[in-house]
């Protein structure tokens, strides 16, 4: 069966500035069927890496957050810790790069929580109904305390899903950092020898005492080892490193099982702003010129749809050729592919559509 996903574009009249357009994109998508009353609301959104500038702008976050109140909700932003070291790979320092982007309790009208906690372990192991994949995925707990999830997506290019919007938002986006480390490795984290430091705060965290401390380093017992990945979230000079070995495809069908998890039995709404559309992922800490010039924004009760409406009116939009996909030989017929040949978006979609997770088949309605 198709899906309704629902769009409008960037234009504005006078009187109507693009929040108050958004508003009313995401009213005419249903919205306010959902039963706000008194329910806590997960606004799910990546706050950007410090030195990046195609991330959303708060004012969008802020606009949903002033519609969900409204409504009788109880709205909260939240992303979950980062596997990689950089700006917010800890509760504290991810609050202050989502200040740094303009992201705070004063510009967007509700609170920050950092879904998993201050060092990215505080996370829930929730099962995922007939994944291939994975058997439980680890999710902020933040995430999984909401009583309804809103996806609030910055539609861009990526070098590993090909693409991210609402299925990697939810599913990357909303993992425990050892959630993550199950996504994009297929063996189990190593120790960087020259960077341990011996504190042993792997060994105290471990399960089953794989690390070992010889010498004043710490290595880690492949045969012992689970895969769990909690030593990463505790190591205090990112000594402890995932893989990041898994294989593209299953890694985009690994991001389809978490977003599963994440949005099984409760209500859930996902938004896309596919604008600035950076070739690769705002976890970098820079942002390259654009692909396409922007689309517009696009709301749905179905993340499987959203993400194919948006992916399909990308690829209708003439190539920027002051852009890295401008320089490429444009051979795939698809511009989230030609920038970056080693992805396939469409395992992410199949996956969860197989998944029951919503339909490749949409109907795309059009909001003035």
């Amino acid at each position: 069966m198709q899906s309704k996903v629902f769009f409008t574009d960037m234009r504005t009249k006078l009187g109507e500035g693009l929040p108050w357009k958004l508003t009313r994109l995401v009213k005419a998508a249903g919205i306010e069927t959902i039963d706000f009353k008194n329910k806590f609301v997960a606004i799910k959104i990546h706050f950007g890496e410090p030195g990046n500038l195609a991330f959303l702008r708060p004012n969008y976050a802020t606009a949903v957050a002033a519609l969900v109140r409204k409504l009788g909700g109880k709205p909260f932003l939240t992303d979950a810790n980062t596997l990689y070291a950089g700006g917010r790979k800890n509760a504290l320092d991810h609050l202050d790069s989502a200040a740094h982007n303009g992201y705070t309790p004063q510009t967007t009208g509700c609170q920050i929580l950092i879904a998993d906690g201050l060092k990215g372990t505080d996370e829930a192991h929730i099962p995922v109904k007939n994944g291939e994949y994975v058997k439980h995925a680890k999710i902020g707990r933040a995430v999984m305390d909401a009583d309804i999830v809103i996806s609030l997506n910055h539609f861009k290019g990526h070098e590993v899903a090909g693409f991210g919007g609402a299925l990697k938002n939810v599913g990357m986006g909303s993992g425990s950092r050892a959630g993550k480390m199950e996504m994009h490795s297929a063996g189990k984290p190593t120790v960087k020898t020259a960077k341990c430091i011996g504190c042993g705060a792997c060994y105290r965290i471990c399960a089953v005492a794989a690390p070992e401390i010889k010498n004043g380093k710490a290595k880690i017992n492949h045969g012992k080892c689970t895969g769990c990945g909690m030593c990463i979230g505790v190591c205090p000079v990112d000594a402890v490193t995932p893989a990041f070995d898994e294989a593209f495809d299953v890694m985009n069908k690994k991001v389809a099982e978490y977003a599963s998890a994440v949005l099984e039995g409760r209500p859930h709404f996902h938004i896309s702003l596919a604008i600035d559309i950076s070739p690769y992922c705002d976890c970098h800490s820079e942002n390259d010129a654009p692909i396409v010039p922007n689309v517009g924004m696009f709301a749905s009760f179905d993340p499987v749809a959203i993400d194919c409406a948006c992916a399909d009116a990308v690829n209708k939009m003439p190539v920027n050729p002051h852009s890295v996909l401008g320089e490429k030989e444009r051979k795939h017929g698809d511009h989230f592919t030609d920038t970056t040949e080693t992805t396939n978006w469409h395992s992410a979609v199949e996956h969860a559509e197989k998944l029951g997770l919503g339909s490749r088949q949409y109907e795309l309605v059009t909001i003035k």
